[in-house]
């Protein structure tokens, strides 16, 4: 494993985004609005020489630089991270698993409360984001909007008058904007109510996808809702579908918590309540066991059956907990086992008082 040199951002508390303060917190953990952007007179990134990239890397981080963004930021070259040390970035929703896992010059500025992120080389030239804690898709998306103007002050961007922005995926042709609501769903997984939200949503042409986005599993009743295609329609009209949409979501959920409480109090009480202790006591843990204890935990929480842990404790733990973080922390590559067993140390430790 490589140094974490550079990484001494990490060593204070995490995101602003998993306070867990943030509005109908107690469903919703965060809300990220992202903008696909290019450089105008460059292939986009899979049809770019490395020479190319190269290039691109350089204006948009000059680019980054010659904008007022935020008090204080951080760039890294991905070029120059190790696997564990990309991947850090990937558990704490900073770049994407593709980016991580990408080939060539590429790389990530985000601010020290981790709200904003611009990745440099991902499928588009730039990918800017902006995380907010709860259900605040407007002023996630003001806040973004604002990057997107300075940026477009002093970077070419690649519009059309006919398409809108446009971007290497046809789906994100037009406005470039995805929304994506992280929302924890575990009556409705209790009571196997999940799928009925899949099928609405696709209905209102959006996807219910896992913690990581397309292509990952929804651990710890985790999941992510986000508009499709954005081809035709505006920002405005974006963010309405989303604010239409995700109130029916949490309306269900909280709907089902408190019939199971009311009709199921002692089944919730035993479930929450042994995920807890589980957790307190246990010497080996793996990702899945901790994701589902601490939905479980989550849950007791807001029914207030558990009182003397806090939201914000769970919400970084769930980040906390992830494989790269554990051996960033450790400061050593950890084998399976190992990670089982320091994951187990940690957990236990931040739950064993309130005050943690």
């Amino acid at each position: 494993m490589s140094g974490l040199a550079g990484f001494d951002c990490f060593a204070h508390p995490l995101g602003e985004w998993l306070k867990g303060s943030g509005p109908d917190s107690d469903v919703v953990i965060s809300t990220r609005v992202r903008l696909a952007r290019n450089v105008r007179g460059f292939p986009f990134t899979g049809r770019a020489s490395a020479g190319q990239r190269a290039e691109v890397l350089r204006l948009c981080q000059d680019a980054l630089h010659r904008v007022h963004l935020e008090k204080s930021v951080i760039t890294l070259d991905l070029q120059q991270l190790g696997e564990i040390e990309r991947d850090i970035l990937v558990e704490r929703h900073l770049i994407s698993r593709e980016l991580a896992g990408a080939e060539g010059p590429r790389g990530v500025t985000f601010g020290r409360g981790e709200m904003l992120s611009i990745m440099v080389n991902e499928e588009d030239h730039l990918r800017l984001q902006w995380i907010k804690s709860g259900f605040d898709p407007d002023r996630a998306f003001a806040a973004i909007r604002r990057v997107d103007a300075a940026l477009d002050k002093v970077l070419p961007i690649a519009f059309s008058e006919q398409y809108g922005y446009l971007t290497a995926c046809p789906t994100n042709v037009g406005t470039g904007m995805r929304i994506s609501v992280m929302v924890h769903l575990p009556a409705l997984t209790l009571l196997d109510h999940v799928e009925k939200v899949f099928k609405a949503a696709g209905r209102m042409n959006h996807a219910v996808r896992g913690l990581y986005g397309e292509g990952t599993r929804a651990f710890g009743d985790m999941y992510q809702i986000s508009n499709q295609a954005t081809l035709g329609r505006s920002e405005e009209d974006i963010l309405a579908s989303v604010k239409a949409i995700v109130p029916q979501v949490l309306e269900y959920e909280r709907r089902m918590r408190g019939e199971l409480y009311t009709e199921k109090r002692e089944l919730v009480e035993d479930k929450a309540l042994r995920a807890l202790a589980l957790l307190r006591s246990a010497r080996r843990l793996s990702v899945q066991e901790m994701m589902g204890h601490l939905s479980m935990v989550r849950l007791g929480i807001d029914l207030k059956v558990i009182t003397d842990v806090t939201m914000d404790t769970v919400n970084r733990l769930f980040i906390l907990g992830q494989p790269s973080h554990l051996q960033a922390e450790t400061g050593a590559t950890l084998t399976p086992a190992e990670r089982e067993a320091r994951r187990a140390e940690l957990v236990r430790g931040k739950l064993a008082t309130a005050t943690n």
